[in-house]
């Protein structure tokens, strides 16, 4: 199967390079998404950018893709599945849920000259962070691509409710799947609420998973596309 792979802020397509020979390895084609704005130097981007280039992807795929988006992402791999319901055979949420309807994308940071710079170390103290070392902070932060002011703060449009049949597993990373059903039926994910399917799987790393787990993150992947998760099935 194929499995697209779409980065969260900050995150250029290389930011999977660990990942991709690892799911090469368990029998699937990883296919890093390019997004316009995180890597092409176009700050004018827009979430319909992105948007676009996840369903040029999603189109390209052969057969039915699983979709995987990371922190942010996860609402870009949430949209693939609302405009292509027929087409995406599953979507994962690694580090995060997606938006609903009428939210913004990730209007989370100070945006600067047009673009949302990566803010620093400690916004993500703690969970988020902690298994990252020195030298893996100083790598991610001389990398990290300024996101466009256009894409943070795109308005999220949800219009097919065929998404919510559309099987999703949520990858738990900084946070463990019973935080994540507590968050989902409190009404944090209200989008997830309305899964007919929905896994969740527990990954011991922090938000970054690509970085510091990467070959155990392939695993879980390529067992999501595999229908066999191996984590807690909730629905």
């Amino acid at each position: 199967m194929d499995i697209l792979l779409i980065g969260g802020l900050w995150l250029d397509a290389s930011a999977w390079d660990e990942v991709t020979p690892a799911i090469e390895a368990l029998g699937h084609r990883p296919v890093p998404v390019a997004l316009p704005g995180q890597g092409d130097g176009n700050a004018a981007a827009t979430l319909a950018d992105q948007v676009a280039a996840v369903l040029a992807a999603v189109d390209a795929a052969d057969g039915t893709p699983l979709v995987a988006g990371h922190s942010a992402a996860c609402t870009l791999a949430w949209l693939a599945a609302d405009a292509r319901p027929d087409k995406v055979g599953k979507v994962a949420f690694i580090g995060g849920f997606p938006a609903a309807d009428g939210d913004a994308y990730a209007d989370l940071f100070e945006a600067v000259d047009g673009v949302v710079p990566f803010p620093g170390w400690a916004p993500f103290e703690g969970p988020d962070a902690a298994d990252l070392d020195e030298e893996a902070r100083r790598r991610f932060a001389a990398a990290a691509v300024p996101v466009p002011e256009g894409v943070a703060k795109g308005v999220v449009r949800l219009t097919d409710e065929r998404r919510f049949g559309v099987p999703a597993v949520v990858v738990c990373p900084e946070f463990t799947p019973a935080q994540a059903r507590e968050w989902i039926d409190g009404g944090e994910a209200p989008e997830l609420a309305r899964v007919k399917h929905l896994d969740l799987v527990d990954l011991d790393s922090g938000h970054w998973p690509m970085f510091t787990e990467p070959v155990e993150l392939a695993r879980l992947l390529a067992a999501a596309a595999d229908g066999t998760p191996g984590g807690l099935a909730t629905r």
